[in-house]
């Protein structure tokens, strides 16, 4: 989760909020792509969680990476919670559980975001191996138990934290044991948003399938490839899902705001301080009549943050944010950019693939979305698998990174970057079912090796 917006703007009415969302629209010429992820630390020896404090702590942690890197300290009260870089606009942010999260600047090819998360990954390991510590990338911690997770000092966890058991039975899961990859690109115009995200709503199950790489809970199959994907059908369903009024006639800006403004807030910050106002609305911090802050009137900032704690499959800010796809290894931080960049900053790919899905119904694509963390590759949507229409979209999103042309020194355009998935298409396995072999065989029922084998 990147750092609080701060923008104390003052705002009273809807369709300043409508302007704020529409100052995302860029030109075609000047999208860019940004890339988050988050990875687990823990231990060399015993491979156990890290907590905050203490010599080999995620703040040592970041005190190593602020002296390495020469990045801005963020701080909450006396903690240090992350890193923001002034100069080139990336930042180094906490989870609930400790979960290491890079938001990488906004950069123009998939290159550029290969030269960064390789420099990030090595940075990382640098600070890492006096501490002791390595880093992994899954979609879910494979071992620790719910009540084995620190708890970062970041007051918007308290109050999430808090909130969570009332709106869902997995969402304390999904705050402090799991992990995933994003992907956010720009849009050129309002059209240009819609049909983005609708399309991209719409295949967001089959990014979660290629990416599927949580098969484990407390130790052992848990029966799901993308266990991480399921935790999400039970956090808070006022914020998450697979949004089908998004398909509806009128969809755009102003229907985005309306369906924010529906959605219970969790936090108002004021004066560095968070203010626990779980499941009160933001129309009424609108007009200053927010129970508990009576006068208080709402900011950018306030809406920026408000924004960023609702959870769809696809979620608008002045950009989307691809969210469907399990951590994994430096791959598939790769491939996961690249899939997307093909298929949306590409027109005639966009078109081709709006045609795809534009005739599947709401009930087709929830199915869809509910089958997959289960059944992977192997899911279908009107008869049809999901590694076939996987085999497809790759093709496009090919096509469209090779209009794009941006090629790397050896002349090699941003398709790269999906051979991982092709191979895994070949195979008809995704990450998850690679790990579950291991596990029925050479691991021998263990868990354990993932440390070695598969730390960053």
């Amino acid at each position: 989760m990147a750092r609080d917006q701060v923008d104390l703007t003052p705002i009273e009415r809807r369709d300043e909020l409508v302007a704020w969302l529409a100052q995302g629209v860029r030109p075609k010429a000047n999208f860019r792509i940004g890339t988050e992820h988050e990875k687990f630390a823990f231990t060399r020896e015993g491979h156990r969680p890290v907590p905050y404090d203490g010599p080999r702590g995620i703040r040592a942690l970041l005190e190593g990476m602020q002296r390495l890197l020469g990045w801005q300290p963020i701080a909450e009260g006396p903690h240090l919670i992350g890193l923001f870089d002034a100069a080139g606009g990336g930042a180094i942010t906490l989870e609930p559980g400790g979960q290491f999260e890079l938001s990488g600047a906004q950069v123009d090819s998939v290159h550029q975001t290969a030269s960064e998360l390789i420099a990030h990954l090595d940075q990382v390991r640098e600070v890492a191996k006096p501490l002791r510590l390595g880093f992994l990338g899954i979609g879910m911690t494979p071992d620790w138990r719910r009540a084995d997770m620190p708890v970062m000092p970041k007051g918007r966890y308290k109050i999430m934290t808090a909130y969570m058991p009332k709106v869902g039975t997995l969402g304390l899961d999904m705050m402090y044991r799991t992990c995933t990859v994003q992907t956010n690109l720009d849009f050129s115009s309002e059209a240009d948003m819609v049909k983005k995200l609708r399309v991209s709503l719409a295949l967001q199950p089959v990014a979660t399938a290629l990416f599927a790489n949580s098969p484990f809970t407390d130790g052992k199959p848990n029966g799901f490839l993308s266990f991480r994907s399921e935790i999400w059908r039970d956090t808070d369903n006022d914020r998450a899902g697979m949004l089908p009024w998004a398909f509806e006639p009128g969809m755009g800006f102003e229907r985005w705001v309306d369906y924010a403004l529906g959605v219970p807030m969790y936090f108002v910050k004021h004066d560095d301080e968070y203010v626990d106002v779980a499941g009160q609305s933001f129309r009424d911090l609108l007009v200053g009549k927010l129970r508990g802050m009576p006068g208080a009137r709402a900011t950018i900032s306030d809406w920026a943050n408000h924004l960023s704690s609702i959870f769809p499959e696809v979620r608008l800010k002045r950009y989307l944010e691809m969210r469907g796809a399990d951590a994994g290894p430096l791959p598939n931080l790769l491939a996961l950019p690249a899939f997307w960049v093909g298929i949306l900053y590409d027109d005639a790919v966009l078109d081709t693939a709006w045609d795809l899905v534009k005739d599947w119904s709401a009930a087709e694509r929830q199915q869809l979305r509910d089958e997959v963390p289960k059944l992977g590759l192997a899911a279908k949507i009107r008869g049809r698998g999901v590694a076939e229409l996987a085999a497809d979209i790759l093709k496009l999103s090919r096509a469209g990174l090779a209009r794009r042309n941006r090629l790397d020194a050896a002349g090699r355009d941003e398709g790269r970057y999906l051979d991982v998935l092709d191979e895994r298409l070949a195979r008809r396995k995704t990450p998850a079912d690679d790990l579950l072999a291991k596990f029925h065989g050479p691991w021998n029922g263990s868990v354990d090796p993932i440390y070695d084998e598969q730390a960053y």
